[in-house]
């Protein structure tokens, strides 16, 4: 919980983002440049001391050999050892106070006597071995060790070791602890990361001081912003000065001003659009409806006009019917516009408006020669909807598959699902299809994918414009899928009880891509009409599959629910003795 509210508050503060970004970058920098002082000022401690040192071995030496001159026994030359570690001691002592390299342990060690024995004087097993090789080798050496001494002293010291030239087997070595040098070295260390710790603060609150100057201006232009997003076109940021975030405040205030003009102009424009369209539509009912009289009365007399002037009345009464189809176009469009459509809701089984849709266009399909073959339930599908408005979209998803499906089948198909509370209804076509991202596009008012193309419908090219409206309305989606060449598909989803969640649809907008054996099948070109559900061929019970001439039954196991897809031209064969009428439609029952 801690994680996320810190996750959250670092990607919504700018400011906190910059002050631990800039006080991380400081320690790294305070580090580096800590670790790199530490390390001069140690090396030239150190340096200094083994100067020192090596100063201290030559006179330590010049006293080890005066005291040493002359003795060959060994009980004397023990004595003589003592007496001039001693002397060493002393010195060593007394230099604490003024010497430069302080104070210092002597360990001597010289080989003597017949036969030669080893004779040492103070602490010389605290010398390293190698320290010892490198001076039995005639070399003046130093070597840092960890040492611990009678006095107490425990830790790092600096040893030095010389040969003598007067007395071969002698070896003097000068134990210095480095304690000042470690005290030293301590409160450099202290003082570095108290002085740094104090500058991460004063960098923290300089940042902190900086950033604040600057964000908090663009947290008030993201504010506004808001605020002229939600509609509330007055707000202005406030200028302070003539620096740049002044300026900025002044180029946010003049655009939020231009696009608060244009949004107006845009608002009123729209207006007044619509009520263009709405005015003229009701305007022109009157006009329509007189010449509408009118051309029924001379329609009604053809028979007894020339055969010129009977053509000629025919083509003004089917102008008429697409005129006032474009009207009632419009006017259901500015509806929608104004926001005054409203839904007559009626709990009813859904199949009647596929019905009624399919009933409509049927005159359609029969002048194309284009079967329409429907899938729907058996079982009563209940669903609160707006049975005129459903009804619509239906027939227009129909008529538009009928006028690009090129000769070939069209399919309608209806499936409901309880648990996810949608009504799903799918208008298949095997057409010119849709190119990519015209999916989009058919929704749009006065779109046409071919506009030379013959349409059958006489559409307007406002129908899919209100059918998404209506689907809109009824709080569902209408969809769209197409490939060229292989055809359209349209999904219509719509909940079966209002108020509840939409959940998935239970068709699929795609078609399925199955593999089906074909057998060849000798069919007439006429469509086949079933009235009577059940009378469908056997061919048609579940899947049909048709290519070229050809079609197949494919039945799935009981309980899944058949799946109809189209790959060719031609429908399938009725059974001996169902009757074919070009243009109706066939039912399968699943």
């Amino acid at each position: 919980m801690v994680g996320t509210a810190l996750g959250h508050l670092w990607r919504r503060s700018l400011q906190l983002r910059v002050i631990v970004s800039t006080v991380t970058l400081s320690l790294i920098v305070i580090t580096i440049l800590g670790v790199v002082l530490t390390g001069q000022i140690t090396d030239r401690l150190l340096d200094a001391k083994v100067s020192a040192a090596v100063e201290e071995m030559d006179r330590a030496r010049n006293t080890v050999q005066s005291q040493l001159a002359g003795v060959h026994d060994v009980g004397t030359q023990q004595s003589r050892l003592n007496d001039a570690r001693s002397a060493l001691s002393t010195r060593g002592s007394t230099s604490q106070s003024g010497g430069v390299a302080g104070s210092f342990e002597p360990a001597l060690s010289i080989v003597g006597g017949v036969p030669p024995q080893p004779v040492s004087s103070g602490p010389i097993q605290e010398v390293p071995d190698e320290l010892r090789r490198f001076v039995q080798r005639n070399q003046v050496s130093y070597q840092f060790a960890v040492v611990s001494d009678p006095d107490g002293y425990h830790g790092r010291a600096l040893i030095i070791g010389s040969p003598s030239a007067e007395i071969p087997t002698l070896e003097i070595y000068l134990i210095f602890p480095l304690a000042n040098e470690e005290r030293s070295l301590s409160l450099m260390r202290g003082t570095m990361l108290i002085g740094g710790v104090v500058l991460l603060v004063l960098l923290a609150a300089i940042t902190a001081l900086v950033t604040r100057q600057v964000v908090l201006p663009i947290r008030s232009a993201a504010r506004i912003a808001g605020r002229f997003a939600d509609g509330r076109l007055k707000e202005r940021m406030l200028v302070r000065g003539e620096d740049d975030m002044a300026r900025l405040a002044q180029a946010f205030n003049e655009m939020a001003e231009s696009l608060s003009n244009q949004i107006t102009q845009l608002e009123e424009f729209g207006n007044l659009q619509r009520r263009f369209t709405s005015d003229v539509s009701h305007e022109l009912r009157t006009p329509l409806t007189t010449v509408r009289m009118a051309a029924d009365l001379i329609h009604g007399s053809s028979d007894d006009l020339d055969p010129a002037l009977a053509r000629s009345a025919e083509l003004l009464v089917n102008e008429l019917d697409r005129f006032e189809g474009l009207l009632n176009d419009l006017l259901e469009i500015s509806r929608h516009d104004a926001g005054v459509a409203e839904l007559q809701v009626e709990s009813l089984d859904v199949r009647m408006c596929a019905r009624a849709a399919i009933s409509t266009v049927r005159h359609l399909a029969k002048e194309a020669g284009i079967e329409v073959v429907t899938d729907l339930p058996e079982e009563p599908l209940v669903a609160e909807v707006d049975p005129r408005r459903v009804e619509r979209v239906l027939r227009n998803l129909l008529a538009n598959a009928i006028d690009h499906s090129e000769g070939k089948p069209v399919l309608i198909r209806m499936r409901g699902d309880i648990e996810a509370n949608a009504v799903a209804v799918v208008v298949r076509d095997q057409g010119v299809g849709l190119r990519p991202g015209e999916e989009k596009l058919v929704f749009n008012r006065f779109w046409r994918s071919d506009p030379s193309r013959m349409r059958r419908s006489g559409g307007t090219g406002l129908g899919l414009s209100i059918s998404v409206e209506d689907a809109n309305l009824h709080e569902g989606k209408l969809e769209a899928w197409g490939e060229a060449g292989v055809g359209a598909s349209f999904r219509l989803t719509l909940p079966l009880v209002r108020g509840r969640k939409l959940g998935a649809s239970p068709l699929s907008l795609e078609p399925p891509l199955r593999k089906t054996a074909l057998r060849p099948v000798e069919v007439d070109a006429a469509p086949v009409e079933t009235d009577k559900p059940g009378d469908a061929p056997d061919e048609l019970d579940a899947t049909v599959a048709m290519s070229n001439g050809v079609a197949e039954a494919d039945n799935p196991a009981v309980g899944t629910p058949p799946d109809i897809a189209f790959n060719g031209s031609r429908p399938a064969p009725p059974k001996p003795g169902d009757t074919s009428t070009r243009g109706e439609t066939r039912d399968v029952q699943s």
